[in-house]
């Protein structure tokens, strides 16, 4: 995915499902035997316990973890800190070594839980079975080191939201279990979903008069343009995006860069250095403004679907002509 403004601020408002993911550093291991993997958890269900944190599905592999999590009182960054420092330590101590055990950046995504929560939890539970540490769905359904076996009540953990994600497959627990498993073992053939890793994901919808626009995008939230675009309504704005520099900025700003009058973007030329200049014109307005393609439409006088096509056109001029992306980025941050 490329990579177009400097790294952002996680989103960490509470209330909100996430998908955690953390690496050892240098992808080494993070438990080198099973007292490591029990240490570990024994650490994080007491957090969910004394954190009021909803957790729907973990799995522990050698060199990295998946957590799905709602914290309802507190912030991510504040469960996390508490977790991998707490558990470095011990892990420092019982080894004898020094240095950090995690990558210094863990990934967050945030997700629409309406639409992501039961892909996520089946995504997550597969990746025993995925990197092969158990060979089939029946071994996994025992093994010890993912929530898996906690819905199938072959194991337990403290805070984990059994009745919560059972419920959403049946009001009796034994069909529930078995329709859960049925809805696993459902997505082996589907392989490994990046799509659900990535955040952001990039995607158009039809407006009214049946023209493709351009959904509002975050790149740390997976979900639709509706659901990036009420985040945005319903919480301060700084936290979710960027400050937002001005579509006319902007537009000075590229046209600058590209040597041309600031009035010619709005040329309906389909080539030379105006359809460029128009082109990543609207893939910084829509990926780093966070603008809607109705939106841009209307600043440049033309539909949503000529919108959605100089994004992506934008997005692969940038992506062939490193020196002008890292040019644009740095001369927007100074903005």
């Amino acid at each position: 995915m490329l990579t177009f403004m400097p790294r952002k601020a996680r989103i960490d408002i509470p209330g909100l499902l996430q998908h955690v993911i953390v690496r050892g550093i240098e992808r080494r291991k993070i438990y080198r035997d099973d007292k490591d993997r029990g240490m570990f958890l024994k650490r994080f269900s007491s957090l969910l316990k004394d954190t009021d944190t909803d957790c729907f599905a973990w799995a522990l592999l050698d060199n990295h973890f998946h957590l799905l999590l709602r914290c309802n009182r507190s912030a991510i960054s504040t469960f996390m800190r508490r977790l991998l420092t707490g558990y470095a330590v011990n892990f420092n101590q019982r080894h004898k070594r020094n240095g950090h055990l995690f990558q210094n950046r863990y990934k967050s995504i945030i997700c629409e839980e309406d639409v992501y929560l039961l892909e996520l939890i089946r995504y997550i539970h597969l990746n025993p079975l995925r990197a092969q540490i158990v060979p089939e769905i029946t071994t996994l359904d025992t093994y010890p080191w993912s929530g898996h076996a906690v819905l199938m009540g072959k194991t337990d953990l403290l805070g984990q939201a059994i009745d919560e994600v059972l419920l959403l497959f049946d009001k009796r627990r034994k069909e529930s279990r078995k329709k859960y498993r049925q809805f696993l073992s459902d997505g082996i053939s589907q392989g490994r979903r990046p799509e659900l890793v990535g955040g952001g994901l990039r995607r158009s919808r039809k407006t009214e008069d049946g023209q493709d626009e351009c959904a509002v995008f975050d790149d740390r939230i997976l979900g639709s343009g509706e659901f990036v675009e009420r985040l945005r309504m319903e919480t301060d704005i700084r936290t979710i995006m960027p400050p937002r520099v001005s579509l006319q900025k902007t537009r000075e700003i590229i046209c600058e860069l590209f040597e041309v009058p600031p009035e010619s973007i709005y040329h309906r030329s389909r080539g030379g250095p105006v359809s460029e200049v128009r082109a990543v014109f609207c893939y910084a307005a829509i990926r780093w403004l966070g603008m809607k393609g109705v939106e841009v439409g209307e600043f440049l006088s033309i539909g949503p679907s000529a919108v959605s096509r100089s994004m992506y056109r934008g997005e692969q001029i940038l992506h062939e002509n490193k020196p002008l992306q890292k040019h644009l980025d740095s001369v927007l941050r100074e903005k």
